[in-house]
């Protein structure tokens, strides 16, 4: 009974939301999904007949009707926009543009909000406290404040019921992707469900502003000492679930060029900056900032790059940074046989593929964005297009590296904007190659070999625990005759063989380790 209410309650949000795509012309988000059907061209006749409409391309007008429809479609857009390989590059690169505004709520609601929150009056936490927002976004709103210490800071607020308005569309997009992984057999590799899933957790992360206050946090610590990039600092005393108080900065928005010039900063050197600081977050920390539009981007007087907003936090783990340094290294280089190993070592590309086939492929992706002038070189527009493949060659979806893409999509564009006559990759690359040498050498190699090597000799002795134990079980319960002396002697030779390993490969340790010392 509760899935058929369910079921009904989402199929008159579902009449609802075509109609509004109707409206604005974008039906193609369902006809990409269920494919044209009779049904829904009775819903053309609701188009509007708008000239300017009509002029905007088909991503353009679905972020339209996304943002029309309120706050949590606004954000599904934002999540579509890393899914080339589901909407299409052109779709993903109009839906990237989705702005996350909306009208303001209350001073007073604001007010309610951080005295329920943090159980003091608003003024006995801050000397001052200013009810006009300076910013409004589908989730939260902007205050400026002063504290009793003299401090400027800036008051990040919830908007009132904002969690049972994700709770009830998120609801519909589960049922939805559940719908959808049941019909479309084609469709499961894309993972809708762990799409929603995956805009849930970011939801809900964002809605828990003590997780966004742990994300500036931690950014911060990983630039303590550099001058060039800032993170504000939390106020965590007045900081809880739904209150997020920061340190307040200032500065010129990165995309204002002509701003920047006539307060006399270097673009090129601006450029720079930015383009160390996004390398050492992705290669250096695993951890990035993962919504790097011009927006959050501010120039100091110093020349710093102050960064805000920490919402959308993004991370890699030691193999995936391998993964991509490689990949991209082996593109740039022109060796697409070693692009396609790089896959299949990692996992990507099922092993029942072909390898050349692959390479192939990648070498008609390679070719035509390498081939252009250094400065037109987009590396984020090639791992759109390397995801975009996965059909062909059943890869799994890696949303880490979907995250990643539209990041580099987002931070090429801020470097186009300050000086479009130079590639920030070309900036970055004195500190791609020197975290090449000391990560992926072959010194690094041989570390990474005596590492693995003594994780495994550490878990061994677990491991033949867990053999004899198995073989206990075995025997009591009557599957096989061993006798527990025969099952601990199996065990006993198992570990043998594990430490009969060629003597090399244990000469190869001692001797990274060595190198490692030395």
């Amino acid at each position: 009974m509760v899935a058929v209410l369910r079921a009904g309650r989402n199929l008159v949000r579902l009449v609802e939301i075509a109609i509004i795509l109707a409206r604005y012309d974008a039906l193609l988000a369902l006809e990409s999904v269920i494919g044209p059907r009779l049904a829904l061209r009775p819903l053309r006749f609701l188009r509007r007949r708008d000239a300017a409409l009509a002029r905007l391309r088909p991503g353009q007008r679905l972020a339209a009707a996304l943002e029309a429809m309120g706050p949590s479609f606004i954000k599904l857009g934002q999540a579509l926009s890393t899914r080339a390989d589901l909407v299409g590059e052109a779709v993903a690169t109009d839906l990237s543009s989705l702005q996350d505004r909306l009208p303001p709520f209350p001073g007073s609601a604001a007010r309610q909000m951080i005295e329920a929150e943090l159980g003091q009056p608003v003024s006995v936490l801050f000397r001052q406290f200013d009810d006009t927002p300076v910013a409004a976004a589908s989730i939260a709103q902007v205050h400026l404040a002063l504290t009793f210490e003299g401090e400027e800071v800036a008051v990040k607020v919830l908007r009132p019921d904002i969690a049972a308005a994700f709770a009830r569309d998120l609801d519909l997009f589960f049922w939805l992707a559940q719908l959808i992984e049941r019909t479309q057999p084609a469709l499961r590799r894309l993972k809708p469900v762990a799409v929603v899933q995956t805009l849930a957790d970011t939801v809900r992360q964002e809605m828990d502003l003590r997780l966004e206050a742990a994300g500036a946090s931690e950014l911060r610590e990983n630039f303590a000492g550099d001058a060039t990039f800032r993170v504000p600092r939390v106020d965590w005393a007045r900081t809880g679930r739904g209150v997020l108080t920061l340190e307040r900065v200032g500065g010129i928005r990165v995309d204002d060029r002509p701003a920047l010039i006539a307060a006399g900063h270097d673009v090129h050197a601006v450029m720079a900056n930015a383009a160390s600081a996004f390398f050492n977050q992705v290669f250096r920390d695993g951890f990035f900032h993962a919504d790097l539009h011009p927006g959050n981007l501010f120039i100091d007087a110093t020349g710093a790059i102050v960064a805000v907003d920490f919402g959308i936090m993004g991370r890699l783990d030691r193999k995936t940074r391998y993964y991509l340094a490689d990949m991209l290294l082996a593109f740039l280089q022109g060796d697409y046989r070693r692009v396609a190993e790089v896959h299949f070592e990692a996992g990507y590309v099922p092993a029942r593929q072909s390898l050349e086939a692959f390479a192939q492929a990648c070498r008609s992706i390679g070719e035509p964005i390498l081939g252009r002038p250094l400065h037109e070189i987009s590396l984020g527009r090639l791992l759109a297009q390397l995801l975009q493949v996965t059909k062909q060659f059943q890869m799994e979806t890696q949303p880490q590296l979907l995250l990643l893409q539209k990041t580099m999509v987002l931070a090429e564009g801020v470097g186009r904007l300050l000086d479009p006559s130079v590639n920030m990759w070309t900036l970055a690359r004195p500190l791609i190659e020197g975290w090449m040498r000391e990560n992926r050498g072959p010194e690094a190699r041989l570390r990474d070999a005596a590492a693995d090597l003594s994780g495994a000799l550490s878990r061994l002795p677990a491991l033949l625990g867990g053999l004899e134990r198995l073989g206990a079980a075995i025997v009591e319960g009557g599957g096989l005759p061993l006798h527990p002396e025969t099952v601990a002697a199996i065990a006993r030779r198992r570990a043998v063989e594990l430490l009969g390993l060629p003597l090399w490969i244990m000469a190869l340790a001692l001797a990274a380790i060595a190198v490692a010392l030395w």
